[in-house]
């Protein structure tokens, strides 16, 4: 199992520095590639730059809670849960369309 791991692209895990404004600084934000590869596509799909789309979300983060440390952590986390939304969404999908075939 820990070859599924281990001999994955290193591409995925390179690290990618971008910067950014947030809250009116300029800042830079370090993640992994696949990491950006995937807040890139849930920019993407609300109508947003993936800068804009982080300001956003940063602005809304710090409203609700002003203690956040980490946002690159954030970030992480947040991909993660997105990623097994639509993992989720695409299995009900495959479900609902078997049940419909089987009928």
């Amino acid at each position: 199992m820990c070859r599924i791991f281990a001999g994955q692209d290193p591409a995925n895990y390179a690290c990618h520095t971008r910067s950014l404004r947030l809250a009116g600084h300029v800042t830079s934000i370090r993640l992994e590639a696949k990491f950006w590869e995937i807040l890139d596509e849930i920019a993407e799909e609300q109508g947003m730059t993936t800068p804009k789309f982080l300001s956003l979300l940063y602005d809304e983060v710090m409203e609700i809670n002003p203690e956040m440390h980490n946002f690159a952590s954030l970030l992480r986390v947040s991909c993660l849960n997105y990623t097994l939304d639509r993992a989720g969404v695409m299995e009900r999908a495959r479900g609902e369309l078997a049940a419909a075939a089987a009928e």
